[in-house]
């Protein structure tokens, strides 16, 4: 199923500016949408900056660039943002009743013929289907990050969602240069209830002392041919995003198996998130990734 149809990505963080570069790129007008008029900018000169890059690459041209930036809008309104889309990919942080709201929101003001999708990496979409009007036309867009690089993207279907609307997202991701993948909606659908229990597993392994950071990333990078260790993608991915994820499998399966880890939990208190507070199972400094040498870690 072909589509044609104007994009609105709501949430201008990490994964929203991501997902409307890419849309951007491939011909599709964005609008993008965010609360804050200061987070906007920021997107939009990160989305700049990765252009740049691509030409410096030369994945694109100059031209390509500036034709990519010229698609894109952006809102501080869901209700105006959303007015004349066909599509909506919701991209706010993994907080439900955030999601809840926005899909609120954006069912209220969309076309009728509008799809709904969202970009979690856990939350029920059958949960977020029945806050709207229209739960035959919500669907799962999990994007991987960094998107522009990444060519997966899981699609989450409720049992709701028509073939119809299935069939338009995949194709959809094919125009984008993404290889879909359909799975049905359970808690951490594929690739987070397979990823994060490694993940949570690793940090397990450094509280007991059965490893250091380095050794637990050295072994699963070539042993495994893993592209990074499980605590350094933790660190990438965000500390707190795991440990949501994983509070999503534990209370959705409730299975003491999913139990996230205390010592994940206690980083997440000190505020030690990863990359994007300086600090997690590795120091960032200068752009530059560092061993944290002192207390639990070796």
């Amino acid at each position: 199923m072909s589509f044609q149809g104007d994009i609105s990505v709501i949430g201008a963080g990490t994964m929203g500016n991501g997902i409307a570069h890419v849309f951007a790129q491939y011909g599709f007008r964005v609008t993008l949408i965010d609360i804050s008029q200061e987070q906007l900018d920021k997107a939009i000169a990160t989305i700049g900056r990765n252009l740049d890059r691509m030409v410096t690459k030369e994945v694109i041209s100059k031209e390509k660039k500036e034709e990519t930036l010229k698609h894109i809008t952006t809102s501080t309104s869901i209700a105006e943002g959303v007015k004349t889309a066909g599509l909506v990919v919701e991209a706010a942080t993994e907080n439900t009743d955030l999601k809840l709201k926005i899909f609120q929101q954006a069912d209220a003001a969309a076309p009728a013929d509008c799809i709904l999708a969202s970009n979690t990496s856990s939350i029920s979409i059958t949960r977020i289907a029945a806050v709207t009007k229209r739960p035959q036309r919500v669907i799962g867009m999990h994007f991987m990050n960094p998107v522009p690089v990444m060519k997966l993207v899981e699609i989450i279907t409720n049992p709701a969602t028509t073939k119809e609307v299935t069939d338009t997202i995949v194709s959809l991701s094919k125009v984008l240069g993404k290889v879909p993948c359909v799975v049905n909606d359970f808690p951490g659908f594929i690739a987070n209830r397979i990823l994060m229990p490694m993940i949570n597993e690793a940090i397990y392994s450094l509280q007991e002392g059965v490893a250091g950071v380095t050794e637990i990333d050295t072994i699963m990078k070539l042993g495994m041919a893993h592209p990074m260790g499980p605590l350094q993608l933790a660190d990438l991915i965000g500390l707190d995003v795991c440990l949501s994820i994983i509070n999503v499998l534990y209370e959705g399966f409730g299975n003491p198996k999913y139990k996230p880890c205390p010592l994940l939990e206690d980083m997440v208190k000190e505020g030690k998130l990863g990359i994007k507070t300086g600090e997690g199972f590795y120091v960032y400094t200068a752009g530059s990734k560092e061993l944290v040498v002192s207390g639990k870690f070796k």
